[in-house]
């Protein structure tokens, strides 16, 4: 199934800088949301960005999703290429080649994170997954993943009631092994995004900007 981004459903945020090769940050939201959910985080983040918030291209309830939720936790592999596929096509259209990118996601967008790192892993340089997971599934750009190792913050709460906890106890182990890992579990933080949390997303994103 090829699956396509609108370009009219994408948020571009303004930021310090207004150079079209200046680090953009790529937000993606969770399931059942849509492209304004994380704009709000923007304020909180380094400025040295640009950022742009995309709508997710499969619509659920009163939102959109990357993929339908079927065995929870585990995304159906060619469902997951294909929302991934569709993000690259969007960002190869839309940014150039030259801008260095990042990933912020969360929940099922935290998926997406994963997954477009592992799909091209030489186009971000890092990665911001919140309350996400990866796929339980094996790709080829894994390798290459793991010799590029780019820096990904992990972070979720130790009460969160909608990713299972197999979920991100894999994730907590396959991240290590292939990137340059930041690993952070917040006590009483249900499925969200807490102060602290966007505090050390801000400190971990300034500590990776290039050059």
């Amino acid at each position: 199934m090829t699956l396509s981004l609108e370009a009219s459903a994408a948020v571009w945020s303004p930021s310090a800088t207004t150079e079209q090769d200046a680090p953009l940050l790529l937000l993606m939201h969770g399931y059942g949301s849509h492209e304004h959910d994380l704009v709000g985080l923007v304020p909180h983040l380094p400025s040295a960005f640009r950022t742009v918030s995309v709508r997710a291209p499969l619509a659920a309830g009163p939102g959109y999703a990357w993929v339908p939720i079927v065995d929870p936790g585990r995304p159906e592999p060619a469902a997951t290429q294909d929302a991934a596929d569709a993000v690259l096509t969007w960002l190869d259209e839309h940014v150039p080649a030259s801008a260095p990118v990042a990933l912020l996601g969360f929940s099922q967008g935290g998926l997406m994170v994963t997954h477009l790192l592992r799909s091209r892993p030489e186009r971000f340089f890092a990665g911001v997954v919140l309350s996400g997971f990866t796929a339980d599934v094996e790709l080829p750009g894994d390798a290459a993943l793991a010799q590029i190792a780019p820096p990904v913050f992990f972070g979720r709460g130790d009460v969160d009631p909608i990713i299972m906890p197999e979920a991100f106890a894999r994730t907590s182990a396959w991240l290590p092994e292939h990137t340059t890992l930041t690993d952070v579990v917040y006590p009483g933080l249900a499925h969200g995004i807490s102060q602290q949390e966007l505090v050390d997303v801000d400190r971990f994103l300034t500590s990776v900007l290039p050059g």
